[in-house]
């Protein structure tokens, strides 16, 4: 309790940069010793993990995991929790065994996963390794006929390069300043001049990258045409670890993708070099998958507290974070971590036996890895979508009770503060909410905008969506995405602390007089992002 009332002075300064925020203090006390004294975020990140595995969207670990998540949503209390249905995804794909090892010129075991959507061997498979060196599809001729049983190895001219920095890091004091001192007309530029740099790269790493990505398409023609065996892949990553992702088309009327095994970049460049020298290399490769086209709708996890003020309670809170993985370790930090958080917000808030004036929604999503699919489809079922014939837009019922929304897709990193998303109107309000917190080293409001994850759908839409600041820790450098990407990453301090404040900022904008301010109605875009 001392602790907590010494954070009183930092609220009464915030107070006095803008209008008064009606916080109730003694609410924010409980949330503060429910959350850090009495966590349940370790058993619910544990049940989305080791208990059920990866949870690749519409594989039987999502469904696994998201029937207990809801399962456990309505132990709680909460109500109308549920797999809702989106739309139409795509088949189910589940890795049912893999092994892959170099049996000559000696055995070594290798790292290695295969992708998503990709077939399997059809049992135990002896072949001999065969390099293929060429640098544009032109010269694939000189293997045509040459891959029957073979597994195949692309030459790369990659060497690895030690990295003497660390894997896990925090923002610095002053990372954190620069991002507060941004300013709204200045951010715009930046971000405006950044995106034109950032397509001007893409288009020139793409026309470099065209004649090596047509050589790979044809080089998997020829080996499914041939009866090759599997085709070897290298990931970013060092150290043995192994970023794996998609394989393929995953439509439910796609055929089942070429077998494409991921090796650790030490294990590929070493294989590579001892074919190069000549030496014959077999592999023992053993790769079983399953489809599932039964059900190829998918889903995303709901449940929520209702609003009990009778002018209010309609009015919509939501808070949410992709709660599908990829398949190479359990998905811990990306995104257990997030929907562990958003789920024990709410247990946290249930515990409390909160009367919110407004409902508080949870939505965990799926199809977020192949494109934020879940919140996309959620947000043009429920508030708003373009005409493309009138290209306006549909305006939802509920789009004007929506208040806001808070996702958390950033690892394990505990909050710093969070982003505005240009929405300047919310800066002050924000300040307030975070200032009991601000010992807890959550500090930052930054009218910066950040991508890649679900908030985007709604402000696509301008609906008020926000995502929080995390440290970075090893996000990046080690587990995005990669077969490090499992429980033991996760740092059960700061998951506490993230659980904590957003319960505290739902619990906020629930109570509030009034909605959080907009920013403008974006323009229409048919076919752009999101609708």
């Amino acid at each position: 309790m001392k602790k907590f009332l010494s954070i009183i002075p930092a609220l009464l300064f915030v107070l006095a940069l803008s209008a008064q925020e009606k916080l109730d203090m003694e609410m924010i006390g409980k949330i503060r010793k429910e959350g850090l004294e009495n966590s349940h975020v370790m058993d619910i990140a544990f049940h989305l993990t080791d208990a059920n595995g990866p949870r690749l969207t519409n594989s039987p670990g999502f469904f696994r995991a998201a029937v207990w998540a809801k399962n456990q949503l309505a132990q709680w209390g909460l109500v109308n929790s549920a797999l809702e249905p989106w739309g139409t995804f795509g088949k189910g794909w589940e890795l049912k065994k893999s092994y892959v090892a170099m049996t000559a010129p000696y055995y070594r075991p290798l790292i290695a996963f295969p992708k998503s959507w990709t077939k399997g061997t059809g049992g135990l498979k002896s072949a001999e390794l065969l390099l293929v060196d060429a640098k544009d599809s032109t010269e694939l001729v000189k293997y045509e006929g040459k891959l029957k049983g073979k597994v195949l190895i692309i030459y790369r001219d990659d060497t690895l390069k030690q990295s003497f920095k660390p894997d896990a890091e925090r923002y610095t004091d002053e990372e954190l300043k620069k991002m507060a001192e941004a300013k709204p007309q200045q951010q715009q530029r930046q971000f405006d001049q950044g995106d034109t740099a950032a397509m001007r790269r893409f288009r020139e790493r793409f026309q470099r990258m065209r004649g090596p990505m047509r050589t790979l398409a044809l080089l998997k023609e020829m080996a499914e045409k041939e009866g090759a065996i599997a085709i070897l892949s290298v990931s970013r990553g060092q150290d043995g670890t192994v970023f794996v992702q998609g394989g393929g088309a995953y439509a439910a009327n796609a055929p089942e993708n070429f077998l494409d095994i991921v090796l650790a970049m030490e294990d590929y460049l070493s294989l590579q070099r001892i074919a190069k020298a000549g030496i014959p290399v077999k592999l023992d490769v053993d790769v079983e998958t399953a489809f599932d086209t039964k059900n190829t709708e998918a889903y995303n996890v709901v449940a929520e507290i209702k609003g009990t003020d009778p002018k209010l309670k309609d009015e919509l809170v939501m808070l949410g974070g992709h709660f599908d993985s990829w398949h190479g370790a359990t998905g811990a930090t990306d995104n257990a971590a997030g929907s562990a958080v958003m789920m024990e917000a709410m247990r946290i808030l249930k515990a409390l036996n909160v009367k919110p004036r407004r409902t508080i929604r949870i939505a965990l999503w799926s199809g977020e890895e192949q494109g934020i699919f879940g919140s996309r489809a959620y947000v043009k079922n429920h508030f708003a979508e373009v005409d493309t014939a009138t290209r306006k837009w549909i305006l939802k019922p509920e789009y004007d009770k929506f208040s806001s929304y808070y996702n958390i897709d950033n690892g394990t990193g505990k909050i710093r503060g969070v982003y505005l998303q240009g929405n300047d109107k919310v800066a002050g309000i924000f300040q307030q909410w975070l200032a009991p917190f601000n010992d807890l080293g959550a500090t930052t409001v930054t009218i910066s905008n950040t991508g890649g994850t679900d908030h985007l759908s709604f402000d696509g839409v301008g609906l008020p969506g926000f995502q929080f600041i995390q440290d970075p820790i090893e996000y990046d450098t080690r587990t995005h995405h990669s077969n490090m990407d499992s429980y033991d990453h996760l740092i059960p301090a700061d998951l506490k602390q993230m659980a904590t404040i957003v319960a505290s900022f739902v619990y906020n904008a629930a109570m509030r007089d009034e909605k959080l301010p907009r920013k403008p109605m974006p323009q229409p875009r048919v076919g752009g992002f999101g609708f």
